[in-house]
């Protein structure tokens, strides 16, 4: 009877709402990039398209290439994003697929493309996959992986928003809503940006969808605002300085940037 009693309240629980789909981003133009295959991130006059060891520095009127660096992969395995922050690139390094996983944040100034420093952030949270500044701290994204690698007793729903100060001490941290983890699965989040309202912009590894989140005001799970149909498949994307409602992502297989526009949000 106890056991049935239990059942029955379980069935009846409230399950989470799907959040409404918004209208789609429009797509505004497409560059190629040779090096669009893990993210893309862009300042005034430039766009940086990150590949695994190498980053492609390309005009951004033009599209025409103008620099890059490429990086030892024994070193530098798996950069999955950078941000343009100030007068550097901060990027997000780990060693995917191997496990135990370990990540780190790697700095480069933007304008030479010169490695100029890095911080270990070592094991135990996942494969950091995306770093952005805001409101003079640093929020990163660890994700974790059902199967190939993943570390062993976690799965992509173990994925977490860290908030860092500026020595890179754990402030706070969230998970992730079930219905964006639903769309997760098998992966997790490979891109996210701050929109100018202050919600979180997060994509996955190949969905053409990104999420928008808030932070809650209690409690340690992120709140899923709205889906937004996008033309990019996934990875990693950056805002557009120039224009709140723009952000930019990448279409791996075509190695091109897209500059999308996005829809009113609920």
């Amino acid at each position: 009877m106890f056991n049935t009693l239990i059942v029955a309240l379980m069935l009846a629980a409230p399950q989470a709402a799907e959040p409404p789909t918004t209208a789609p981003a429009g797509t505004v133009r497409q560059l190629a990039a040779a090096e669009a295959r893990q993210g893309v991130t862009v300042d005034v006059d430039h766009i940086y398209a990150i590949d695994n060891s190498r980053i492609g520095k390309y005009d951004r009127r033009t599209g025409g290439k103008v620099d890059e660096w490429v990086g030892d992969p024994a070193l530098v395995p798996h950069l999955n994003s950078c941000a343009r922050v100030e007068a550097q690139l901060v990027c997000a390094s780990s060693n995917y697929p191997a496990t135990p996983m370990t990540s780190s944040v790697e700095f480069f100034d933007a304008d030479s493309l010169t490695h100029t420093g890095t911080v270990s952030l070592g094991p135990g949270t996942g494969s950091l996959t995306w770093v952005e500044r805001r409101d003079g701290f640093w929020w990163a994204n660890f994700s974790n992986y059902d199967g190939r690698g993943g570390d062993v007793g976690r799965d992509h729903t173990h994925t977490v928003l860290v908030k860092f100060d500026d020595d890179w001490r754990r402030v706070s941290a969230w998970l992730y809503p079930s219905t964006v983890l639903a769309r997760f699965a098998p992966y997790s989040s490979s891109g996210g940006a701050w929109d100018a309202e202050g919600r979180l912009i997060v994509t996955g590894h190949d969905r053409p969808e990104a999420y928008v989140l808030e932070l809650p005001k209690a409690g340690g799970v992120l709140i899923h605002v709205a889906t937004v149909p996008v033309a990019a498949a996934g990875q990693a994307i950056s805002p557009d300085p120039t224009d709140a409602r723009v952000i930019w992502g990448i279409d791996r297989g075509a190695r091109q940037v897209i500059e999308m526009r996005l829809p009113e949000i609920p």
